[in-house]
């Protein structure tokens, strides 16, 4: 009798990453202190007080059971849209708004609305690995776009263009980008939107990091040019900014034809994003705005006790750093990055993710995500890797 198959779109696929990441954290002997954990993205200080008890809230109400729409409830799409309207000096309304279960359910539901088996959507080499295993199992090709060192891993103009001129449906980015933490300049942003408009694509600009960034400028002024929304779609996360990852809440800024395609997706992804953190967090946008800026302002302080750590370990060289990540390269040539993170989390009690799971051409590289510990924390960096040796 033959075996029932899989689809190979998915078992072709390399198994999740970050679970192997954390079986190499439970086979560190405790030897050198504690686990000093970069892994993942999450922020290393807990939710605001009043946050957890509008959760508590909303999770007791009744209401919050049943089914909600599909676009995501009013108040937060409206609360939401004036926080946009805010940050970018421009007019945007909750009909723009389309509220997702976290950012890795709005990218994929936004490739499903705009591109087909055997389209092709440009992104950047590295890349976060998720958006490109979403692509791989929607028979979505991609199109890297070759990032330098050199140049603090910023795409040029040039090869995006070079992209487009391939014919994607979309360009891809993520700014400020996982995994190096690089910011994009905002005429970058504005030429790469011009440029996908004049070739008939989508801008899809995921921003989840977004609240994270130095200094008071306006991210870029894409919002504001007229008719933007034929062609530019962002994303967002609420995990990072309100400590709320596993409540898994995100959001698509779009034209009100793409949120309706959208609403097409969502339906059969997940009918409805969660009801009781979409009502908590309609609250927390207003109302915890303050307690969001000491967070950046807790996060860049973090950045800058890393970047000081780095300048005393000179055979780890940092090539780009950022909102809440570092792109570091490790100081054994020839060995796979892999190799060297699992030596290092069961060895140093350091724990991060190979540069490999951001793309093959990667090896050279650990992706550290410094929001996660404090700064005396990031300090034990000098000690444990200076003394490192792969042996």
């Amino acid at each position: 009798m033959p075996s029932a198959a899989f689809n190979p779109l998915v078992a072709d696929l390399s198994a999740p990453p970050v679970p192997s990441v954390f079986a190499w954290a439970r086979a560190y002997d405790g030897a050198r202190g504690k686990m000093i954990d970069l892994s993942q993205a999450v922020p290393g200080y807990p939710p605001h007080p009043d946050l957890l008890v509008w959760l508590a809230e909303a999770a007791a109400d009744r209401a919050n059971a049943g089914y909600g729409p599909i676009e995501g409830e009013a108040p937060l799409r409206e609360a939401y849209a004036a926080d946009v309207a805010s940050v970018y000096g421009a007019p945007v309304k909750a009909e723009n708004i389309h509220i997702t279960a976290g950012c890795n359910q709005a990218f994929m539901a936004v490739a499903c609305a705009i591109a087909g088996n055997g389209d092709a959507i440009a992104m950047t080499d590295p890349y976060y690995f998720n958006q490109e295993t979403t692509l791989s199992m929607l028979g979505i090709r991609r199109d890297l776009i070759p990032l330098d060192p050199a140049t603090g891993f910023v795409p040029t103009i040039e090869g995006i263009e070079a992209a487009l001129a391939k014919g994607v449906t979309a360009v891809a980015l993520v700014s400020p980008n996982n995994p190096t933490g690089a910011i994009y300049p905002a005429d970058l942003l504005r030429h790469t939107f011009e440029a996908c408009r004049k070739a008939g694509a989508f801008l899809i600009l995921d921003e989840t990091y977004r609240d994270f960034l130095p200094g008071d400028a306006r991210p870029h002024d894409l919002l504001s040019i007229p008719g933007w929304e034929e062609n530019l779609i962002l994303l967002y996360s609420f995990s990072k900014s309100f400590c709320i990852p596993g409540h898994r809440l995100g959001a698509i800024t779009a034209g009100t034809r793409a949120v309706s395609e959208i609403a097409k997706v969502m339906d059969n992804l997940q009918i409805c994003a969660p009801r009781a953190p979409q009502a908590a967090v309609a609250k927390a946008i207003p109302a915890l705005k303050a307690w969001r800026d000491a967070n950046r302002i807790e996060i860049l302080h973090r950045a800058e006790t890393l970047k000081g750590v780095m300048e005393q370990l000179p055979a780890w060289k940092m090539d780009s750093l950022g909102a809440y990540f570092a792109f570091i390269r490790q100081p054994f040539p020839g060995q796979k990055s892999a190799h060297v993170a699992e030596r290092l989390a069961k060895k140093a009690g350091v724990l991060c993710i190979p540069g490999a799971y951001f793309g093959e051409d990667q090896q050279d590289y650990l992706r550290f995500a410094f929001a996660n510990a404090d700064s005396q924390t990031i300090e034990g960096l000098v000690e444990r890797l200076s003394t490192f040796t792969l042996d």
